[in-house]
């Protein structure tokens, strides 16, 4: 078996020696049970082949020929499942000091996709690179420079700025707040007009329902929800709803959860909770000094790590935070993201991070546990980042699912992860497109960033 040289120029300080992915060459998990994802079930006994990074086979253990220069991957009473998608990531530029961090978390955690919700042009060679195999890094669908109350002045200008971005090569445009409603809905026909999809936040002056109408492709955070149920006649404005609504729970009318949710679905309009966000940082049960010394912290700088505590501290002194109100909305949060699966809105995994106490990748296995917190199944919260980001991207050939023909984005566990979503976090290795990287490959990669 070959082995080559790779530099991880922008991933990892100096040189890696990793099984080569190209060239036909081939990896063979023997041996495991095979988590599809196509449905809530477990095939045991499997052997799965991967050859020039793509899945070609998956058959019975004693029914598979095996190609004699295969790595071989002992999985027995190990679980073989799709690589997970972060649905609201930020990615650093290629330039940027905390660009190899930032990949190195996510692959050790077994994540092999990322919308990029804060796009810059150096992302779309980025992109490239790693769809050539020339970067080591999760699959990127990244936005272009965000449409907010700065960066847009005009419904002309919005208009022309939305042109500029298809014209550049971007996956999708990033809503971010502070638009007119005249510039977003400048942009919305734009984008509708030119076939580009516009997701994120719920400018103030829009609202949930024009969103929906104009057909925003994902609400984050539930951006805008809260203040839906208010009473019909309320003025959310003036920045007291706090952080995504926080302030305001205390006004809102549960019995409007399910008439909203279902006119989300009508809207095919899909949403990324990014619930470890909302309760990382409104949480009062948690304290900014405890959280600091959560286990993933030490793969962040000191500093960045400050700024949270001290981010955090922020919201709980406001005047307006009140703890009860506070969990008051957490448990709204929790019936919308039931009322979203129920009425048939499509929930997509996602983290925000790397923000507010989301390292990258580990936020993402703490977001699963979150949703299962709410009310979904481990199957159903394991779909949000896997089958569910392949049909928003239309890429069910492509990836999500473990199945003949995809390319080998996979994680291998140690325990089955339908019976105990925390087993996300028990990772043997990771393959990111055919490239297997073991436990002690991650290792040796997460041990460079840990303080």
């Amino acid at each position: 078996m070959k082995t080559r040289v790779i530099s991880l120029s922008g991933f990892i300080t100096g040189v890696l020696l990793l099984a080569a992915a190209a060239n036909g060459e081939s990896t063979a998990f023997i041996n495991v049970n095979v988590v599809p994802m196509t449905s809530e079930t477990v095939i045991e006994s499997q052997t799965v082949v991967v050859t020039d990074g793509n899945i070609v086979s998956i058959s019975g253990v004693n029914d598979t020929a095996v190609p004699e220069d295969a790595i071989i991957v002992d999985g027995t009473d190990r679980y073989l499942m799709p690589g997970l998608a972060e649905m609201h990531g930020h990615v650093p530029g290629l330039t940027s000091g905390n660009l190899d961090r930032v990949l190195t978390l996510y692959v050790a955690n077994g994540i092999t996709t990322v919308r990029g919700m804060l796009g810059q042009p150096s992302h779309l060679v980025m992109r490239s690179d790693i769809n050539k195999r020339n970067l080591l890094g999760p699959r990127l669908i990244t936005s272009g420079p965000s449409f907010n109350g700065r960066s847009v002045n005009s419904p002309e200008q919005g208009a022309q700025m939305v042109e500029d971005q298809v014209a550049a090569g971007y996956d999708f445009l990033k809503i971010h707040p502070g638009l007119t409603r005249e510039e977003f809905d400048a942009v919305a026909d734009t984008a509708n007009r030119l076939g580009i999809r516009f997701a994120g936040h719920v400018p103030e002056d829009v609202g949930v329902k024009r969103a929906l109408e104009a057909g925003i492709a994902t609400i984050d955070h539930f951006d805008g929800y809260m203040e839906t149920l208010l009473p019909v006649n309320d003025d959310p404005s003036g920045g007291l709803a706090g952080f995504f609504g926080v302030f305001i729970a205390d006004q809102a009318y549960l019995s409007r959860i399910e008439e909203i949710a279902q006119a989300t679905a009508d809207a095919s309009v899909w949403n990324v909770p990014t619930e470890s966000l909302f309760e990382h940082v409104t949480v009062a049960d948690w304290a900014p000094e405890d959280m600091a010394r959560w286990p993933e912290m030490k793969y962040m700088p000191r500093e960045a790590v400050a700024q949270w505590e001290g981010a955090k501290r922020e919201v709980l002194n406001d005047a307006n935070y009140d703890s009860d109100t506070a969990r008051r909305a957490l448990e709204i949060r929790q019936k919308l993201i039931m009322a979203l699966k129920q009425s048939g809105a499509g929930l997509l995994l996602g983290s925000d991070s790397p923000q507010i106490f989301n390292v990258p990748g580990f936020a993402l296995h703490r977001e699963l546990r979150y949703l299962v917190d709410a009310g979904l199944t481990p199957f159903e919260a394991l779909q949000t980042g896997t089958v569910n980001p392949s049909r928003f991207f239309l890429s069910e050939d492509l990836f999500g699912s473990v199945q003949e023909g995809l390319e080998a984005d996979l994680i291998l566990l140690d325990a089955n992860p339908l019976t105990d979503i925390n087993n996300t976090r028990r990772i043997h290795g990771v393959m990111v497109r055919g490239t297997w990287l073991s436990r002690t490959d991650l290792n040796r990669l997460l041990e460079q960033y840990e303080r």
